[in-house]
């Protein structure tokens, strides 16, 4: 009895682990936040930042059915979309800026960057579907 139990408790961690994975793999909607971000400039030390002092918005929408990137002001379009076993890697243009966003699908975690030849923004945070 305490055997079955316990195989019935790994199936169902495994299973509920594998649900909750399938939600970052591109397939759903998400919301993210980014949390912590660091400025950088060529010649000087990075400066930790808040999002709302880097001016970023507080919640970014990633909608991969159409492609796009939505913050309350601005949507960009997610010009390329690459997928490996661990993480979802998205890439595009706007305002003169390169950008990245670097989505580990097991957790949700993302990095993001914000780049031109000035310097950088690197995000840190999290997402989850909507």
């Amino acid at each position: 009895m305490k055997l079955t139990m316990n195989i019935a408790a790994v199936a169902w961690l495994l299973t509920g682990a594998a649900a909750w994975g399938a939600d970052f793999d591109g397939s759903k909607p998400l919301i993210c936040a980014p949390v912590e971000v660091n400025e950088c400039a060529a010649g000087d030390a990075c400066q930790r930042t808040t999002p709302r002092e880097a001016g970023a918005p507080t919640f970014i929408r990633i909608d991969f059915e159409r492609k796009a990137v939505t913050g309350p002001r601005r949507t960009a379009a997610i010009q390329l979309m690459e997928k490996s076993e661990t993480q979802l890697l998205l890439m595009g243009v706007e305002l003169g800026f390169g950008w990245t966003l670097a989505l580990d699908q097991e957790s949700g975690d993302m990095t993001a960057t914000l780049t031109d030849r000035e310097g950088v923004f690197v995000f840190f945070g999290s997402c989850t579907p909507l």
